[in-house]
């Protein structure tokens, strides 16, 4: 299981049980990381009894359960359900990925879920993600022009050219990948971490863009991009199946190939 920042010299304890509002035959017990920063207290994980016969086939659609008919107290976020918007980004049954895809039969035994690795908590499962938002707004996610646009027609592209955006716009922010980054978690206030710098090289292999070099200057740094150790966890838990750790590896050539 992936570490959590936590408050100094605190233990995550076992917590309160709920049993299930009914027995079935398909009960299994969910795991759920507590925290409210604003009670000095530790953190703790409560024990949820779950009919799973009764319940959708994801785990958004369990924690939605639990909320609704055993403890309306527990904080999480979710908006699409789709996974699209990234909101219900977690850490499910030891790996960073999204609720509403996540589905129960995938999971063996209890079924644990915990906030994004090595972020500030909020309250429970939801991370304060503030900084990675922030980091990706540095990279200007932007098309970034000095030529006149024609009155008459659009910025065209090629379909080879176009082509090599696949695989890189399609990311969502959800977190997932730069917070199962242990490079992102010793180093997440200097290193850019697997999203943003995906999104930057989106931008910087788009045939549109005139700030191809300005936007390479501004990863030259010892941090910025090359605490990449290239470990992979990125790719691994990307729920969209993209691939930052090669996006990051590309981006490393363009530097060699501009300075040779």
């Amino acid at each position: 299981m992936a570490e959590f920042r936590l408050p100094a010299n605190s233990i995550i304890t076992p917590g309160k049980h709920f049993p299930a509002p009914k027995q079935g035959d398909n009960i299994r017990k969910v795991i759920v990381y507590r925290f409210d920063p604003s009670t000095g207290k530790n953190p703790h994980t409560d024990t949820y009894e779950v009919d799973l016969d009764d319940c959708g086939p994801m785990v958004l659609d369990v924690l939605i359960k639990i909320k609704s008919e055993q403890d309306s107290t527990l904080a999480f976020r979710r908006s699409c359900r789709e996974g699209i918007c990234g909101s219900c980004a977690m850490n499910i049954d030891g790996a960073n990925t999204l609720a509403c895809t996540k589905a129960i039969r995938d999971i063996k035994g209890d079924i644990k879920i915990y906030p994004l690795p090595h972020q500030p908590i909020v309250r429970d499962l939801v991370s304060d993600l503030s900084n990675f938002y922030a980091q990706y707004a540095s990279v200007e996610p932007w098309m970034k022009t000095t030529s006149a646009t024609s009155p008459d027609r659009e910025r065209l592209q090629s379909v080879d050219e176009r082509e090599k955006l696949d695989g890189l716009y399609e990311c969502i922010l959800c977190a997932c990948c730069s917070t199962s980054c242990p490079s992102y978690w010793w180093n997440s206030d200097r290193y850019l971490g697997p999203a943003a710098l995906l999104n930057a090289y989106r931008w910087i292999v788009d045939s549109r863009d005139e700030s191809t070099g300005d936007r390479l200057d501004e990863l030259e740094d010892p941090f910025k991009l090359y605490r990449c150790h290239t470990i992979m966890n990125c790719t691994s838990v990307c729920p969209k199946g993209l691939n930052p750790a090669k996006a990051i590896a590309e981006t490393k050539k363009l530097m060699v190939k501009r300075q040779g």
